[in-house]
């Protein structure tokens, strides 16, 4: 009875379980409940936040992996890979907990599905390929698509050399709205940069999360006291980021692109 109700209900909690025996006439502590639930391979876990999926979502990610999966490891050397994320002085995300197996982190009914994108403390748009980080800037003011296309305009094309790009290089960035903004396209046909079409609701697909993580991690480590110090350690470490790092990232992509098809378009681990 146990098993079956958190299988059908991962976030039911210990509390929840004892009440539900309680009331059919049995007594059991939360310790009891707990050990029941380990030899039964299930643990307690904070829920993992994964990107919200529609079905029409999943087919484009089914879609993209598919085309691209036989692409030879050259062309992704020849992308240029963007982002933007936030870091955060302080604070703690809430967490969720879920009662799953080992290898069920991934699941959606043991995920708590998040939209792209919010406050915080400092905003940062950055990039790389698979020859090293580009570059990396403070984004200072609520993003809009003119501002978009200002950062583009002062940083694509200076990345691209700094990185000693091929003839021909691809550019790569998501479908936020200043992105896909018609302006914004028109700006990229007419400096004549390529892009790759992407799939919406699709950061484990871009290796540049990777990348986040690493600098969040060696930012933490630094422990910054304010956002003047945030903003320059987050810099300096982004420099640091050896450029075999990146280019392990990219020789590794068509391993993305296998794990979205065998989990039929969801959201992996990478």
């Amino acid at each position: 009875m146990i098993t079956r109700t958190v299988s059908k209900n991962p976030r039911t909690t210990r509390g929840d379980l004892v009440n539900d025996l309680q009331r059919a006439g049995t007594k059991v502590t939360k310790a009891t409940m707990s050990n029941t639930l380990r030899r039964q391979g299930l643990k307690s876990c904070s829920a993992r936040r994964v990107p919200l999926l529609k079905p029409v979502h999943v087919q484009a990610r089914l879609k993209f992996a598919r085309e691209h999966l036989d692409d030879p490891e050259e062309d992704w050397e020849n992308v240029i890979w963007s982002d933007e994320t936030k870091i955060e002085l302080f604070g703690k995300n809430s967490t969720r907990r879920v009662w799953r197996r080992k290898d069920a982190e991934l699941h959606p009914k043991n995920t708590i599905p998040t939209v792209k994108h919010g406050g915080g403390n400092i905003m940062l748009w950055g990039c790389f390929s698979a020859k090293g980080p580009g570059r990396l800037i403070r984004v200072k003011e609520r993003m809009n698509g003119a501002m978009y296309r200002q950062i583009l305009s002062e940083n694509l094309l200076s990345s691209a050399r700094v990185l000693k790009m091929k003839r021909g290089w691809v550019f790569q960035h998501d479908n936020d709205p200043k992105h896909t903004a018609q302006a914004t396209k028109e700006w990229l046909r007419k400096k004549h940069f390529k892009v790759l079409k992407w799939p919406s609701q699709s950061p484990d697909l871009n290796p540049i999360e990777n990348l986040w993580r690493e600098l969040k991690v060696r930012v933490a480590q630094r422990q910054p006291q304010n956002i003047t110090a945030l903003e320059e350690i987050c810099m300096e470490e982004w420099a640091k980021i050896p450029a075999t790092v990146c280019e392990n990232l990219v020789k590794t992509y068509r391993k993305r692109l296998t794990s979205v098809i065998a989990n039929k378009g969801y959201i992996t681990k990478h």
